[in-house]
């Protein structure tokens, strides 16, 4: 059995990264690239086959492309996809600092009270105040956001880093994130979906315009997403879940029924189906039939007349014997005693029941 270093992270490899922006050339060679804030899903990689196996599967243009500040090309396509289906591995896989990165890489990384290198306080409130990320780009932190999602769709077995660098966004995919792993504990694969949002915001009487990844389970009902983890089967195909309760088979009540050694074990046949929201008219008049045979001694196996409990059967002639009442005892015109069960009939149909 092989051994770890219990210190490594264990990540699975990174095939690539998802944008929610790209930057176009500048007009004016002496500044530089102008961002761009995509609608849709950007992919890029350092491999040109998983950019290719993108473009084919979401649309848009395989184009060979070199980060800011680094001079390694890589590939990248702006998708014509503005929703993405992925997966969630197990764990939390959200990363989030207040990020500033320079020439020489990354110059702080806070958590919003600590700046982990120097270890000193926040920088960017200490000296901007509580509304510090309103401030330009390159004089405070940025609020990052990484997330790595398996796309079931897409070759080989890694993760890719969704990455975005919006304080806004940052807040809505921790809270959608958050959503996901208490459903799941973090103990399983969850598939999500995710899509980019537009929205705006009024800040000291100006209107801003941002948008944010907006993170879900993708799965068909809510109680689907609460009852905890699911099977990796059910998280590569979450209709399956749908499926499996409509393909399940549902019990034979009417032969639950004729298997009764009593009407009272007929009649919990009966509410153990109106339960399970499988009542139907017809149903319980089936079940009322077998009850009454069953109270009269019918074999409702043979529709034969049988004997029940401790009662004499026929003799060897199949002769029964007959006790005789005295008439004082019941009058002929008195009603005939009521059956003390029939009021345990619910005669209310639950909605959604089926008659078999």
């Amino acid at each position: 059995m092989g051994s770890r270093i219990l210190t490594m992270k264990r990540q699975a490899a990174e095939l690539g990264r998802i944008r929610t922006g790209y930057s176009r050339p500048n007009p004016d060679p002496k500044k530089g690239p102008i961002p761009v804030k995509s609608k849709t899903f950007v992919l890029t990689s350092h491999s040109r086959d998983y950019v290719a196996a993108a473009a084919e599967l979401y649309g848009g243009q395989v184009e060979q492309w070199t980060p800011q500040r680094q001079s390694v090309a890589q590939w990248r396509v702006i998708t014509k996809a503005a929703e993405l289906r992925a997966i969630i591995p197990a764990g939390d896989p959200l990363n989030q600092a207040n990020e500033k990165w320079g020439g020489g890489g990354c110059e702080r990384r806070c958590d919003g009270e600590t700046e982990s290198i120097s270890g000193k306080p926040c920088l960017c409130l200490a000296k901007y105040g509580e509304d510090w990320h309103e401030r330009k780009p390159d004089e405070v932190c940025r609020p990052t956001s990484r997330i790595g999602v398996f796309l079931p769709d897409m070759p080989d077995l890694g993760v890719w880093r969704l990455e975005t660098k919006s304080y806004y966004a940052a807040d809505a995919l921790a809270g959608g994130l958050d959503t996901v792993l208490q459903a799941t504990g973090g103990k399983g694969l969850l598939p999500v979906r995710m899509w980019i949002e537009q929205r705006t915001a009024v800040r000291s009487g100006k209107t801003k315009q941002f948008q944010v990844v907006m993170l879900v389970p993708a799965l068909p009902k809510l109680r689907h997403a609460l009852s905890g983890p699911i099977s990796t089967a059910a998280a590569l195909d979450p209709a399956s879940l749908s499926r499996a309760a409509i393909e399940a088979p549902r019990p034979d009540y009417r032969a639950e029924a004729r298997g009764c050694r009593t009407a009272d074990d007929v009649i919990a046949v009966w509410r153990r189906a109106a339960d399970a929201g499988h009542g139907s008219e017809e149903l319980l008049g089936d079940l009322k039939h077998i009850a009454e045979d069953i109270r009269n001694g019918v074999d409702t196996a043979t529709g034969e007349i049988g004997h029940q409990g401790d009662e004499p059967g026929p003799d060897a002639d199949g002769v029964y014997d007959v006790e005789t009442v005295d008439g004082d005892d019941q009058a002929d015109d008195e009603p005939p005693t009521a059956d003390p069960a029939a009021a345990s009939w619910p005669e209310v149909v639950p909605p959604g029941g089926g008659g078999r």
